[in-house]
């Protein structure tokens, strides 16, 4: 994708904001905040952060937070990181290593609240 195609998750997080401030439906609330967790999870560029085999971060870029580089074997190493506790240390640092990427991680742990929290509210509102 080019242009302002690859961003286009960041619309609907601004659109999830708009939501909750304006006391949208909670089903909507709930699709958009899957939606924006599909983006910044597995399509926002992001820089890959799998460990090197000099111990040092991989800076090529990938999509999303969870997934690695064109390399194999990074691809690997990133789902590894996401499934197996002792690798969430390794995993953490790659996710605070500049401005852009603390505000995209605290975007999607954003949207994994909301779709929580909207989930909940809607289960509450159904009984």
């Amino acid at each position: 994708m080019k242009g302002i195609g690859k961003y286009w998750g960041i619309i609907a997080f601004a659109g999830l904001i708009v939501g909750w401030t304006a006391g949208a439906a909670l089903a909507v609330l709930v699709v958009l905040s899957a939606v924006s967790a599909v983006y910044f999870f597995f399509q926002v560029p992001f820089w890959c952060c799998a460990v090197n085999r000099d111990g040092s971060l991989c800076r090529r870029n990938s999509s999303g937070i969870l997934m690695g580089c064109s390399l194999r074997q990074h691809k690997w190493q990133k789902m590894k990181m996401t499934l197996v506790p002792h690798g969430w240390k390794t995993l953490n640092r790659g996710l605070w290593g500049s401005p852009t990427q603390g505000v995209t991680t605290l975007a999607g742990l954003a949207t994994v609240v909301s779709g929580v929290v909207s989930v909940i509210a809607l289960l509450v509102a159904s009984n």
